[in-house]
């Protein structure tokens, strides 16, 4: 199934926030938001929530900010991104838009593109924002754009860069990031970099007279075949690290020795090192060849030491877990604000064909942050 991207001619989406957090969820999927496409999901949110009394809404491109005034002596932050990776292109696939409803081992499934990365996430946020009048502490929901793409297009970023005070006023952060329902604390860094290796081009006929570039990648190869990754314990949560190729490009013609090869490569790195150190082990990794790094993204340690993150361990009930991926709780700790993730959904499902999250999870992530937010009891 194929779906084109709205037009701007287009009405705003309207999202009814009094629905059951799951059946809002499944609102969400209907809005067509893959990545550089938010604009209409971000003003259906924008719309939800511009007229709610107990919030101030700011709009920053395509990303929605609500907080919040109530004096309260801590702040929390919960966050989630708008857009999704493309839809899949499969025959039959049912991780794609619209969402559709079915059943799985007796249980309400929702099907569609986003539905655990991460609109069940932000449909938690968003009923949260809308209807809790009275929480404990200052709330500031983030709903924002581009975190399927390259770091530098986060509209995370961008809000951090061109009006921080909307956020580094916050004491704690949640990140709603599928996580099965347990709390993953921190997350492995990121970096993306090439490696070119070079020829001499000859016709293959006459392959003496050339040199053959993508024989030249044999050396890389072996490297990361036999490279061992670290598992790394942090904090009392043991992190998995990789190196992996994970494109390769070489070759002009069936009939032409290659003059050039690349191979791009992907290192997730455990919060036991800075960026910095991350990029002088790969360099030292692969000594001898020019490292061409394209996308950095420092780790974050498990934050699960501050007063907030231990009360939300005791509300959720369930033994935190390390977050292998990269999130966007790396940014708040760079801005020394304590995050962990804790959002609906299998993340083993995030951009799959066959994209889901069961009804109940929502329900509970919704219930578990609720009650976290205003029961006493989740404070002592």
């Amino acid at each position: 199934m194929t779906h084109d991207s709205p037009t701007a001619a287009q009405p705003t989406p309207k999202l009814d926030v009094e629905k059951s957090v799951a059946d809002l969820t499944a609102d969400l999927l209907d809005i067509y938001s893959v990545s550089d496409a938010e604009t209409p999901l971000a003003d259906a949110v924008e719309s939800a929530l511009e007229g709610v009394d107990h919030l101030t809404v700011h709009r920053h491109g395509d990303t929605v900010v609500a907080r919040t005034s109530l004096g309260r002596s801590e702040r929390i932050v919960l966050a989630g991104h708008l857009d999704t990776v493309p839809l899949p292109t499969t025959q039959g696939a049912k991780g794609t838009v619209p969402s559709a409803w079915d059943k799985l081992d007796g249980r309400d499934v929702l099907y569609g593109r986003g539905a655990t990365d991460m609109k069940g996430g932000v449909a938690v946020q968003l009923k949260l924002a809308a209807t809790l009048v009275e929480p404990l502490r200052d709330v500031t929901y983030v709903f924002y754009d581009h975190e399927e793409v390259s770091s530098d297009a986060s509209g995370l970023g961008a809000l951090i860069d061109t009006a921080p005070h909307l956020v580094t006023d916050a004491d704690f952060a949640v990140l709603l990031e599928p996580t099965d329902g347990h709390i993953e604390g921190g997350c492995n860094g990121t970096l993306r970099f090439w490696i070119t290796t070079d020829g001499v081009a000859a016709h293959s006929g006459r392959a003496w007279m050339g040199r053959n570039a993508i024989h030249g990648m044999s050396d890389i190869l072996r490297i990361l075949d036999q490279y061992e990754p670290r598992s790394v314990l942090v904090d009392g949560l043991e992190y998995r690290e990789g190196l992996n190729a994970v494109q390769i490009h070489g070759g002009v013609a069936g009939n032409v020795i290659p003059d050039s090869c690349k191979v791009h490569i992907n290192y997730r790195f455990a919060p036991d090192q800075s960026l910095e150190q991350a990029m002088d082990h790969v360099r030292d990794v692969f000594g001898g060849y020019e490292l061409d790094f394209v996308d950095t993204s420092a780790a974050a340690r498990p934050g699960l030491d501050a007063p907030l993150a231990q009360e939300l361990v005791r509300s959720v009930g369930s033994e935190p877990k390390p977050k292998y991926g990269w999130t966007d709780v790396a940014r708040f700790s760079a801005l020394g604000i304590p995050a962990v993730n804790f959002g609906p959904g299998d993340a083993l499902l995030a951009h799959s064909d066959d994209e889901h999250v069961f009804a109940s999870e929502i329900h509970d992530c919704y219930e578990s942050l609720r009650t976290w937010l205003t029961s006493n009891s989740a404070h002592q």
